[in-house]
């Protein structure tokens, strides 16, 4: 009576408590994101799809319905006899066997006809074909799983989702395959979820029983499992059918012993415990897995540091140089100023002297200027861009790249196009900029501001400043001359203004690197909310 009341408190803990941590556990686990592709990336995105395949098919199911039958998984290698097994357990051929491989395509789940009101659907019942059988020891269900290492990728896929929805685990392997890799992966899968396992090592020849026997009992030592109960089925040699009933007797008094609803429930819990302390491994894993995504992107986020303000600083100084001015707009500037007489005005009282005829005339010359200016200052921009790019490329990647570097830095050819559409924005809006100024001149503006308009046209004029801010010193004289009070002014802060674009071009280079990093699965706090899951795990187990 004590045994079953401490049964059902344990139980009454674990489905009103842990239901709670666990359902709140899965939700942040899902959410987990790993942006970059770090060196140990790979293996924490698979753990935790196994840590949401454990939540998904044994933890949450089981945790909702502990009265449902433990189920006990018989599972093994192809041809280890597993099916064989299973139908000589019910004494009835239940489970398709022989010697085609592979032999078990639809799991099969045999339980006891009085178990029927309390079995519910989960995981394991959804995939597999039900039987009442009065075989079954009541409380318990017995399920026969497709081949581990079957050939095909569907049965090895759902006999791992029945392993993680197993309250026991039955592994069969054979004398002449247990030192395979395949039970030890099987096995250590089992130790790391907490899983109950009990062992039948079948098909033992007598003469090598005993030594196979002791090796095998110290693998399982080995491996942290000792307290697995070990069965020995010994070889029968070629049979068709079930085995004979006192071949596998040690095993069906060993599922009998787990029968009923008290002692099939303490499996349950137990396999549970189990399963629940095992957790806060996994999750502290993934933890570290975020908070390594966290440290790689404050390392990434430094290196942009510490590359912009260089290539900030060099596009400003070659505004100032007078560089965009260099090359093709001089030299168009030159032709059109000697061809069109731009530079011949009379100034008489700081006011130019100019007829309106005369002043068209230079305006449409001038005019023919603003696509060169408009080119030269959007290939200047873009230049100052890819300079910055080769930086950012250089301190993220270089020889010997950051974590996940490429994983941000956006490809030389996308980061051109973007780059070019952008500078021929940017130096679109820098010309508007001027002949707004212009414009502004003429709405109630000096005698001064009204001659230099008539002399030269609005555009003609705003074309005049533009060159002049690009570091031409013909314009720029030209302009102070045109606007002896505001001209120097006006030249200054288009160049500034150019100067300005010229570092916003610069930092949109690093706007997507910014952006990827800025994300919140790589935020300082991403970590907090698996961080508050592990205390609950820990204060529970």
């Amino acid at each position: 009576m004590r045994t079953r009341a401490a049964s059902e408190r344990a139980s009454d803990e674990l489905g009103l408590t842990v239901y709670d941590v666990a359902r709140d556990l899965r939700r942040d686990v899902a959410a987990v994101v790993l942006p970059l592709a770090l060196d140990d990336t790979a293996e924490a995105e698979a753990s935790r799809g196994r840590l949401l395949t454990q939540l998904d098919e044994h933890l949450l199911p089981r945790l909702k319905e502990l009265s449902s039958p433990a189920i006990v998984v018989v599972a093994g290698s192809t041809g280890a006899g597993k099916s064989t097994l299973y139908n000589s357990l019910l004494g009835e051929e239940v489970s398709q066997a022989g010697v085609l491989r592979p032999t078990t395509r639809e799991p099969v789940i045999a339980f006891n006809p009085l178990d029927a009101d309390v079995l519910v659907e989960g995981p394991a019942t959804r995939v597999s074909r039900m039987i009442e059988h009065d075989g079954v020891p009541r409380g318990t269900a017995l399920l026969d799983a497709p081949d581990l290492d079957s050939l095909l990728s569907t049965n090895r896929d759902t006999a791992g989702l029945l392993l993680e929805a197993a309250d026991l685990w039955l592994f069969v392997t054979t004398a002449s395959r247990y030192g395979d890799a395949l039970p030890w992966q099987a096995l250590t899968r089992a130790k790391e979820r907490g899983a109950s396992v009990a062992m039948v090592l079948n098909r033992v020849p007598p003469e090598t029983l005993t030594t196979i026997r002791g090796d095998l009992l110290q693998r399982l030592r080995d491996h942290g499992m000792d307290d697995a109960p070990l069965f020995v089925v010994p070889d029968v040699g070629p049979h068709e059918g079930l085995l004979e009933r006192s071949v596998v007797a040690p095993v069906a008094r060993w599922l009998t012993m787990l029968a009923g609803p008290d002692r099939s429930r303490a499996v349950i819990v137990r396999t549970l415990k189990g399963s629940l302390a095992a957790l806060p491994d996994w999750v502290d894993g993934l933890v570290e897995a975020v908070e390594e995504q966290v440290e790689a992107a404050a390392r990434l986020r430094g290196a942009v540091d510490d590359a912009l303000p260089p290539s900030r600083e060099a596009a400003r100084a070659s505004v100032a140089r007078g560089d965009v001015a260099r090359g093709s707009l001089r030299a168009a500037w030159a032709h059109v100023s000697s061809e069109a007489r731009i530079d011949r005005v009379k100034v008489r009282g700081g006011v130019v002297r100019s007829g309106r005829r005369r002043g068209r005339a230079r305006d449409r010359a001038l005019s023919t200027l603003l696509p060169e200016v408009r080119g030269a200052a959007a290939r200047a921009l873009s230049g100052h861009g890819a300079a910055a790019y080769v930086s950012l490329e250089s301190a993220l990647g270089g020889d010997d790249p950051l974590p996940g570097a490429n994983d941000v830095l956006v490809g030389a050819d996308d980061a051109a196009s973007v780059r070019d559409e952008r500078s021929a924005a940017q130096a679109q809006e820098w010309c508007d900029r001027a002949v707004t100024a212009v414009t502004g001149l003429t709405s109630g503006g000096s005698e001064e501001a009204l001659a230099a308009v008539r002399a030269f046209g609005t555009t003609g004029l705003a074309v005049v400043l533009l060159v002049a801010a690009t570091g031409d010193d013909d314009a720029r004289d030209l302009a102070s001359t045109a606007l002896p009070t505001d001209g120097e002014d006006l030249v200054t802060a288009l160049a500034e203004d150019l100067a300005d674009r010229a570092t916003t071009v610069v930092d949109a280079e690093a706007a997507p690197v910014r952006a990827a990093l800025d994300e919140p699965p790589l935020a300082g706090d991403a970590a907090s909310g698996l961080r508050l899951r592990l205390a609950e795990l820990r204060r529970l187990t």
